[in-house]
């Protein structure tokens, strides 16, 4: 039996990743930092270790044919790549909307250094290059409870993915065979909700599910450049954040098919992701 190792085994995506193989009666070990506060499904094995110690994953890795691999921001260490790709033979990862880059180019982000790494490890890989996730809308839930929500770019439109709709794409591609293969193989999917949606509409399905009026007040740009600067510790990451989202003011973000395609059925809106997440608003 094919056995697969999930890495951010409890994160916001990998959870639903572990609970999709389980169901699918796969053979899952969970890659975590304490077994025994993981919560995992019955039957997952659950294993030490951390992407930030390549020494913490020969064991992981041993006898494992497949792994999910999500990046959790740190510098790229390409030991621990080579770790997975030594013995793995087929890598699906949670990367972003990133640039295919030439042989000559320099990665300007980590999901780049590592979607280079694994084309030229030998590995078969998949990428799921997911527009930016449903959950985001998590950081606004101390102000929805507030009747406020003060954020730059109102008009702004996202096309945010539920997070259980990259993991079932995540698990469809894991364990996909014969000519099914041929779908994920050496793709790289650019995932995204159905629509996309203003910041401000965001806040409106907010409180409409909550059952709740919530109210947006425009953040100056220069105002959030300073503050979420000062939150986030990264000047440079807020400064790139603000042009992107001053971009879809005018130019909406991408809105692909690719859920509807892979999976059957159309993408699961924000509408659906808010109600599967209201109490973390009320």
């Amino acid at each position: 039996m094919t056995k697969i190792l999930v890495t951010g085994a409890t994160g916001t995506v990998g959870r639903h990743v572990v609970a999709g193989l389980a169901r699918a009666d796969v053979d899952v070990r969970a890659l975590v930092r304490d077994p025994g506060a993981a919560r995992l499904p019955g039957g997952v094995e659950a294993v030490r270790g951390n992407l930030g110690d390549p020494d913490s994953l020969a064991a992981a890795v041993r006898g494992v044919e497949r792994v999910y691999l999500m990046w959790p921001g740190l510098p790229v260490d390409p030991r621990v790549l080579e770790v997975i790709t030594e013995r793995a033979r087929r890598v699906v990862y949670l990367s972003t909307d990133v640039a295919d880059l030439a042989d000559d180019e320099e990665p300007t982000w980590y999901h780049q250094a590592i979607e280079r790494q694994l084309r030229h490890s030998g590995v078969t890989w998949t990428f799921l290059r997911a527009i930016d996730f449903a959950a985001n809308a998590l950081r606004w839930a101390d102000q929805v409870r507030r009747g406020t929500v003060r954020y730059p770019y109102g008009q702004a439109a996202r096309s945010l993915i539920h997070e259980r709709d990259i993991a079932e794409v995540a698990v469809r591609a894991l364990t996909a065979e014969g000519a099914d293969r041929r779908r994920h193989d050496g793709v790289a999917h650019l995932l995204t909700g159905p629509a996309a949606l203003t910041h401000v509409e965001q806040v409106r399905i907010i409180g409409e599910v909550i059952g709740r009026e919530v109210r947006w007040e425009e953040m100056p740009a220069e105002v959030a450049q300073e503050e979420f600067a000062a939150a986030w510790g990264n000047a440079e990451f807020v400064a790139g954040r603000l042009r992107a989202w001053k971009s879809f003011v005018d130019t909406p973000e991408r809105v692909t098919d690719t859920v509807e395609r892979l999976l059957g059925r159309p993408a699961l809106t924000f509408r659906e992701w808010v109600t599967d997440h209201a109490d973390a608003f009320r």
